[in-house]
């Protein structure tokens, strides 16, 4: 069998195809962009729909490939609730949520840590060899990069209206982020992937939001660019048009009217924590869309950008 590559006609009846054409205009109209962001580390959060679909989750690996050889530095930090729960069900390890934070005793940890750490984190790394890329996976214990904090907080109870803190178990947030693991991966060819998890004191292990990681690895780094990929198109205003740019000041004031609800709050307020902690940018994507990151970096916009402009 010969290994010669099979090459496409590219000409119908003597002339160029109009999708090979479109093409061609598609890469000359990204240029600019390409020019802009040469150098620019972007931290990427991976995770909920776009994870559990395989052609996405291909398309995801090739794109952050992508990303890389044309002189971006992509660092991806990945969630897995639906993987986690998949596990404990199956190991028949009973869990809560609470305010939307899984309570995490020490059994659970130990599963979390198993499946972040080791079967998605892996499971990522594998999809961006696969796609010709090379790739690293790490966790917040790793290089200790992600020093925790057990993450505290509260709920008034709506009888006595007494403030009662909530416990959550081994779930954490930030305490700090040490970049020089990172740092010595950037003038490399390896695209680190990291699980959200983080080592506290005296040994112990934190779960960590991965939009929270994210935007503190974000934070830490002075990325140019911070990414969220969630499962709607964006920030949508109360008529349910997506809005395209918002400062920190417009972000709170939608908060507060009630324009910007539920879970959407806490991606925007990450974002809104990184761009004041000089990132420059924070969008947020809708993860199911195929190649939303190109989309998003070598078009107009194709999301909510957060930024001070």
């Amino acid at each position: 069998m010969s290994d010669t590559p099979i090459i496409p006609d590219i000409r119908i009846d003597g002339e160029i195809a109009p999708e090979w054409l479109a093409k061609a205009h598609t890469l000359a109209e990204a240029l600019p962009f390409m020019r802009r962001h040469a150098g620019a580390t972007f931290v990427i959060k991976y995770g909920g729909h776009a994870m559990g679909d395989e052609a996405v989750a291909r398309e995801f690996a090739r794109d952050v490939v992508l990303l890389k050889q044309v002189g971006i530095h992509p660092i991806v930090v990945h969630g897995g609730g639906p993987q986690i729960g998949a596990m404990l069900k199956r190991l028949k390890v009973t869990s809560e949520f609470v305010d939307g934070l899984r309570v995490t005793d020490r059994d659970t940890v130990e599963v979390v840590e198993m499946v972040l750490s080791g079967r998605i984190n892996k499971s990522i790394v594998q999809a961006i060899h696969d796609v010709g890329g090379r790739a690293i996976g790490l966790s917040g214990k790793d290089g200790n990069l992600i020093t925790a904090r057990r993450l505290r907080r509260t709920r008034r109870d709506p009888d006595s209206n007494i403030e009662k803190i909530l416990d959550l178990g081994f779930v954490g947030e930030p305490a700090a982020v040490n970049p020089e693991v990172l740092d010595a991966l950037e003038d490399t060819s390896f695209i680190p992937v990291i699980a959200p998890i983080g080592a506290g004191d005296q040994g112990l292990t934190y779960n960590i939001n991965a939009d929270t990681v994210a935007g503190a690895v974000a934070g830490a780094l002075h990325a140019s660019r911070l990414f969220l990929l969630t499962d709607v198109p964006g920030v949508l205003d109360q008529n349910g048009q997506m809005v395209a740019e918002l400062t920190p000041a417009k972000a709170r004031a939608l908060i507060a009217d009630g324009t910007i609800a539920g879970g959407m709050i806490p991606k925007v307020e990450t974002c809104v924590a990184a761009v004041e902690h000089s990132v420059e940018g924070a969008v947020i994507l809708d993860g199911r869309v195929p190649h939303i990151l190109l989309l998003e970096i070598f078009t107009p916009g194709a999301g909510t950008m957060i930024t001070h402009r």
